[in-house]
């Protein structure tokens, strides 16, 4: 039987090579994989709907489900995950010292919508009494000018966001002074650890503040998934099952040479302290597929999207993912 030829670009992880390298078959189906930088993938989906199936922002894909067409459909799978309280920068002359510091001030961020920010946003309202609408947004290029939303976005009146000079970036500017802080996933160019440094974390002890809000809230914030062309996926729906199958396997090939001890596999020489810290705190599938195990950080997202103004009502976790790909299995 002839099988279905799918184009999947996605960033190349640990947990999704063996499918990038076509170690991995996906049942059904002939897959080309691209290894693009996730900037580019979901530039490239969003505009042009290029791939059968790619990893996507969260957000982003959030938001098309607002659209009249709602082009995708994701599955429950999270290639990028990451905890947010360290992409928190701020100008060393901007007298913040503590969260509470950024109110009244101004913020960089490359772009209102995205996943990182919807997560620091969330976090600082939620946690540090910082109130959404008690900054004024900068938005534009991190490294270069130009940068723009990917997809149109209409705010709440109390939310004050502009774009920055078209010849300037927000690394720059951090390091300049011209806004006090800076939400983002990409480390400026211009931070450095030195002591003389214009821009340093707002968390300098970001691994400990991480750890206590994981033990707190539970919540391992989840950035990416995969989407799935609708159009694709409505003339066969059995792809979402068999990508997740897939990409479960993936995942658990990079678990199992995390374990690997006769040599190790990531040059980093304490590898193995590490895993066993991270399984003791967050438990062994501290990376989880599938809707059970991520009800609480998505219904946390899912409000976090809302309460910015990103979503026009409050989704539910299950309207993010097609049916098949909810059913239960083991591997």
């Amino acid at each position: 039987m002839p099988r279905l030829p799918l184009t999947l670009a996605c960033w190349d992880y640990d947990r999704t090579r063996a499918l990038l390298e076509d170690r991995l078959a996906v049942d059904g189906v002939d897959l080309t994989g691209l290894n693009l930088v996730v900037e580019e993938t979901f530039f490239r989906m969003l505009r042009h709907r290029e791939f059968d199936a790619s990893e996507m922002s969260l957000s982003s894909y959030t938001m098309t489900l607002h659209s009249e067409d709602r082009p995708f459909i994701a599955i429950p799978v999270f290639p990028s995950r990451s905890f947010r309280h360290s992409c928190i920068y701020v100008n060393a002359d901007s007298g913040i010292r503590e969260p509470k510091d950024l109110i009244g001030k101004r913020v960089g961020v490359p772009e209102y919508q995205m996943t990182a920010a919807v997560w620091i946003r969330g976090i600082l309202n939620e946690h540090y009494g910082v109130p959404l609408a008690s900054v004024s947004y900068y938005s534009g290029g991190e490294e270069q000018p130009g940068r723009i939303e990917k997809s149109p976005i209409t705010l709440p009146p109390d939310i004050k966001l502009q774009p920055i000079p078209h010849d300037r970036t927000l690394a720059q500017m951090i390091s300049t002074g011209e806004i006090d802080a800076l939400y983002t996933a990409r480390m400026p160019s211009t931070f450095s650890t030195s002591a003389a440094s214009p821009v340093r974390r707002l968390f300098a002890n970001y691994d400990q503040v991480e750890r206590e809000y994981y033990q707190k809230t539970r919540i391992f914030p989840t950035m990416h998934t995969i989407v799935i062309r609708r159009d694709v996926y409505e003339k066969h729906p059995w792809i979402a099952q068999s990508l997740c199958k897939a990409f479960t396997l993936a995942k658990r090939d990079a678990q199992r040479e995390l374990t690997e001890t006769t040599a190790l596999k990531v040059m980093l020489p304490w590898l193995t302290r590490h895993l066993e810290d991270t399984q003791q705190l967050m438990g062994e599938d501290f990376w989880p597929y599938g809707l059970d195990a991520n009800r609480l950080v998505l219904e946390t997202f899912l409000r976090y999207h809302f309460e910015q103004g990103l979503s026009k009502r409050l989704l539910k976790p299950e309207e993010l993912f097609a049916p098949e790909s909810l059913e239960s299995f083991r591997i």
